[in-house]
């Protein structure tokens, strides 16, 4: 087994469940016993929270949900765990403002990210920007969120920020797409000096030949750091006679250059299997939108959505995860050079 360490703080409170006797199909990640964690109708005028963000927060954890409201429109809601299994929600949608304190809520959002850079907590979402675009807003108490400028022009959707500056820039990555609902995509790895200005647009890695991600893929949580390199939980999207199938792949990227892929798993960790995850609005989806990880144990909580209508939570360690991966890892061309053509 290697000894690849995260690489960040200790979370001695996060949500565990030792695993199972065997793995299923010999894969080193388990669900939660006890999902879906959230089940439909949590809140007044939400029909269901799905490919929701959380992180670790004072004595307990915090995270940034889809709401879709009984109305059809998804907008962000705050939710506060003490486990980080049983969570509360805010009644009232967040309310986003501008520079000057001022109303400024998107038309709607969706599908939120949330990471931490410093001292200040960003949120990803996706939005109606004329098209599908990108939304972003930063918070330093949880308590007022000021939208930022729009990172990139439509069509885009699955940004994810790095949780660290590298080579003294910010890091983005995200998914260009078109308006509808995307039948094609690939991970692309944009700049910023100053989270205003983005560019060096460089692709990272598209959808390959195995089956599960034939179609398309996107980002999912936030990079985890790790001594071997950035450790990456994505989407990818196969097409059936039935629709679309959402899984859980899994990839490596270079530590100082993370459009470089260095292993990628030809085999997804995660796909739809539970009755969650194949039941619901939208059927056979298990999405990942974060994790939570402890550099200590090296455990890692990986929440995601579940056929558009739950949260699961599935569990792993770092270790175990990446010997996984490069025990099965195919890499291509188009993975392993810089990403500039």
């Amino acid at each position: 087994m290697s000894r690849n360490k995260i690489i960040g703080p200790a979370v001695p409170g996060m949500p565990w469940q030792e695993p199972p006797a065997e793995y299923t199909n010999g894969i080193p990640v388990w669900r939660y016993s006890g999902n879906p964690i959230i089940g439909r109708n949590p809140v007044e005028g939400v029909a269901r929270i799905f490919n929701s963000a959380v992180m670790p927060y004072g004595d307990g954890f915090i995270g940034v949900f889809r709401g879709e409201q009984i109305n059809g429109v998804p907008y962000i809601y705050l939710g506060h765990s003490r486990d980080g299994i049983r969570w509360e929600f805010e009644k009232e949608k967040i309310c986003f403002v501008n520079e000057a304190g001022e109303e400024f809520m998107p038309v709607y959002a969706y599908d939120p990210r949330l990471v931490k850079i410093e001292n200040t907590y960003y949120i990803i979402w996706c939005q109606d920007c004329y098209g599908a675009g990108i939304g972003m807003a930063k918070t330093t108490d949880f308590k007022t969120f000021t939208r930022m400028e729009n990172p990139f022009l439509p069509f885009n959707r699955n940004a994810v920020l790095f949780p660290r500056k590298i080579n003294g820039k910010y890091m983005m990555l995200s998914r260009p797409s078109d308006s509808g609902h995307t039948p094609f995509g690939d991970i692309y790895l944009s700049e910023s000096p100053d989270m205003v200005y983005w560019g060096r647009h460089r692709h990272v890695m598209g959808k390959s030949s195995e089956w599960w991600e034939s179609v398309k893929i996107g980002g999912g949580a936030a990079p985890i750091e790790t001594t071997e390199g950035w450790l990456l939980f994505y989407h990818g999207v196969t097409g059936t006679c039935n629709g679309l199938v959402y899984s859980i792949g899994g990839a490596i990227l270079d530590i100082d250059c993370p459009s470089v892929v260095k292993y990628r798993c030809e085999n997804f960790l995660l796909t739809p299997e539970e009755w969650y995850e194949e039941r619901g609005f939208v059927p056979n989806v298990t999405f990942p939108c974060a994790t939570i990880h402890d550099s200590e144990t090296g455990r890692i909580a990986v929440y995601y959505g579940a056929a558009d209508s739950y949260v699961g939570l599935a569990f792993t360690t770092v270790e175990e995860v990446t010997d996984y991966i490069k025990e099965h890892s195919v890499v291509r061309e188009p993975d392993t050079e810089t990403g500039l053509r």
